[in-house]
């Protein structure tokens, strides 16, 4: 189970280059549902998510390069990427800032992860993490990779 909060991020105020960060490109073998294909720097995963905003199910796959590289002819999506940079926050939590590159450059989304709903519902987000988008469908990646930053 994936649960999760996701903010439309304006500024940070702080040097989010200084965290650590991976390069990630993804699409979507298929938007309905919801099959993604990433590579995250050197590794490759494809994932099938369930329907929800905050909460949903996840299964992911590890594939090899070569497994990746023959499902992403099949892609229905163009290639989103993005840097993410792991920030660490209050209660241990991580706050993952993805500045988006290519054809959403200028787009800088910010997501954590919860281990409970309750404990999703209880977070009271940093100011910097801007307005939250959870249950925005515009901003959801699938949705990004289709039609771009929303209007």
């Amino acid at each position: 189970m994936e649960i999760e909060r996701k903010f439309l991020t304006k500024s940070v105020p702080f040097a989010w280059e200084e965290y650590p960060s991976y390069q990630i490109s993804q699409c979507y073998i298929s938007t309905l549902p919801t099959i993604r294909l990433r590579q995250m720097d050197t590794q490759y995963i494809l994932t099938i998510k369930g329907k929800g905003h905050m909460a949903k199910e996840e299964l992911e796959l590890l594939l090899t390069e070569e497994e990746y590289m023959h499902l992403k002819q099949k892609a229905e999506t163009p290639v989103l990427e993005k840097v993410r940079y792991q920030i660490p926050i209050e209660n241990g939590l991580i706050a993952e800032l993805d500045i988006y590159k290519g054809r959403l450059q200028g787009l800088m989304t910010t997501e954590v992860e919860f281990f409970s709903v309750a404990e999703a519902k209880a977070f009271v987000p940093p100011a910097w993490f801007g307005k939250e988008i959870t249950e925005d469908v515009r901003y959801k990646n699938t949705h990004l990779a289709k039609y771009g930053i929303p209007d």
